[in-house]
């Protein structure tokens, strides 16, 4: 937790005594100033704080994808096919993902980044557990939408927070891992699928209802510890709260003093801006297409490879298993839990390159490799060459490279463009990009992987690698050279002063 704010050190800014109302111009030295601390435990409780929700997330859509077969049998409680669990409900929680996203994200810019993140993970926590109580498939499908819409929330306010307040100097590696932590939550929920399904402890239908209860259970708890994450006290200065935000980091740099023991250094620069209380719609539009084009190119490419590859693709890998290689549905959570093992590695083991090999060459090698072992990956599967141990093995491969480059896709979206629209752009290019690999996806690979033709498992898996090929070209020609460089200068904030 940050030390209090009363009585801070003079401030190493110089605002105007006006900061506080929108409209003013106020000189501030608040980016240099947290771009220029050293790791400490205040970004440990960031990184607690709002990471672990996509824990939560990988556990949701895990336990849905592994209890699948579950809900589809007799004794269920709920009258469901498979294919409708993977399918049709999978792409409703994904579409609610994408409405959240753009819903939140406009309020995440407009009223700030703390507020929207408690709200967002409140409406996560309330419609998982109506999820638990569902009677028919019809509730079913509206609160796995609602879920979604909770979690579209998060990817928005959750990514915006965490890039404001990490250094730059850490900030690729940390947004990775943070990204990549979804894969602990599928090691879980994989885990969990496998107890819950054992009908010898837990009845066919209440061990399905009491995991997403559990994940209610862990929600609350992450809920309690996110109270103390603080503001964006680069939202606070561009807003209107220019004093706030000087108290706060001023309270941050007496607490890291006080742990490392010594003096920060001076910060480096200063930023002149013009406070106001928001950004309309068609300004953020205008700023994102008109004056990045390129860059706008290069998030939706990024966006679409990687959600048809999750999305379409591995969230099938259960059925997939139980098709063509008779693996009892209860323990197809075991194959599972090794394949996010492998996802949640490559940001680990990958992150720390991205800010010093960095991010271009990065994040379109992550891309081609796992398309091209992708390709690999089909070609072994079409002649029959492969076991559920081997073609699990194959998939840990592919997916080490391609969870980093996923990752990297949020962590470009959210760096690329101007504060003030920074919460927008990523729920934009996630929905955008989601919608056409996470909806379509869902529906159209559903009856590929399912239909017990290796053809058409095949084709599912070349246009997943395919995909992710293609972005990795464009990241090669039109990724930003964003490492180690404070988020104002990749790009300049609007309400930035002129010289």
């Amino acid at each position: 937790m940050t030390a209090s704010p009363q009585s801070p050190r003079p401030s190493r800014s110089s605002p105007t005594s006006a900061a506080q109302e929108p409209g003013n111009t106020v000189t501030t030295a608040v980016p240099a100033r947290l771009d220029r601390l050293p790791w400490s435990r205040w970004h440990w409780m960031i990184v607690i704080g709002l990471g672990t929700v996509w824990i939560l997330d990988g556990l949701e859509v895990t336990t849905v994808g592994n209890i699948a077969s579950r809900l589809s049998e007799d004794g269920s409680g709920l009258t469901i096919t498979s294919a409708q669990v993977t399918g049709v409900a999978a792409a409703l929680y994904v579409a609610g993902a994408c409405a959240g996203a753009l819903f939140f994200g406009r309020l995440t810019d407009k009223y700030g980044r703390k507020k929207l993140f408690m709200v967002t993970l409140a409406v996560y926590l309330g419609a998982t557990a109506l999820t638990a109580l569902s009677f028919d498939a019809w509730w079913f499908f509206l609160f796995r939408f609602l879920t979604g819409f909770g979690i579209g929330g998060e990817y928005a306010a959750i990514n915006s927070a965490i890039d404001e307040l990490i250094p730059s100097k850490y900030r690729g590696r940390v947004d990775l891992i943070i990204n990549g932590s979804y894969w602990l939550g599928a090691i879980g929920g994989s885990l969990l699928s496998v107890l819950m399904l054992n009908t010898s402890i837990f009845p066919k239908d209440l061990g399905w209802r009491l995991t997403f209860a559990l994940g209610v259970v862990l929600g609350l708890v992450i809920l309690l510890v996110r109270r103390h994450v603080p503001e964006s006290p680069r939202w606070q200065f561009i807003h209107g709260h220019g004093e706030a935000a000087e108290r706060l980091v001023s309270s941050v740099e007496r607490e890291i003093e006080e742990e490392k023991g010594e003096r920060l250094p001076p910060p480096d620069r200063e930023i002149t801006i013009h406070q106001r209380k928001s950004i309309g719609f068609g300004l953020i539009a205008k700023t994102v297409f008109r004056e990045y084009p390129k860059r706008s190119v290069l998030g939706l490419s990024l966006f679409i490879g990687q959600a048809f590859l999750y999305n379409a693709i591995t969230f099938g890998f259960g059925a997939i298993l139980t098709t063509f290689f008779d693996v009892p549905s209860g323990s197809t959570g075991y194959y599972f839990a090794v394949i996010a093992a492998g996802n949640f590695l490559g940001p680990l083991f990958l992150g720390k390159l991205f800010d010093t090999v960095g991010r271009r060459i990065m994040i379109s090698s992550t891309y081609l490799l796992s398309g091209v072992l992708l390709f690999a990956t089909a070609w072994l599967f079409g002649r029959g060459s492969l076991s559920a141990t081997t073609l699990t093995a194959c998939w840990c491969v592919v997916l080490f490279f391609a969870s980093a480059g996923a990752s990297s896709a949020y962590l470009t979206v959210s760096e690329i463009f101007p504060m003030e629209t920074r919460a927008m752009a990523i729920a934009f290019f996630y929905a955008i990009g989601t919608a056409a690999g996470g909806i379509s996806g869902p529906l159209i690979f559903a009856d590929l992987t399912e239909s017990g033709v290796v053809g058409d498992t095949v084709l599912a898996f070349q246009i997943g690698a395919g995909l992710m090929c293609a972005a990795g070209l464009v990241a090669a020609a039109l990724a930003v050279n964003a490492e180690r460089r404070s988020l104002e200068d990749i790009a300049t904030p609007l309400s930035a002063a002129s010289e």
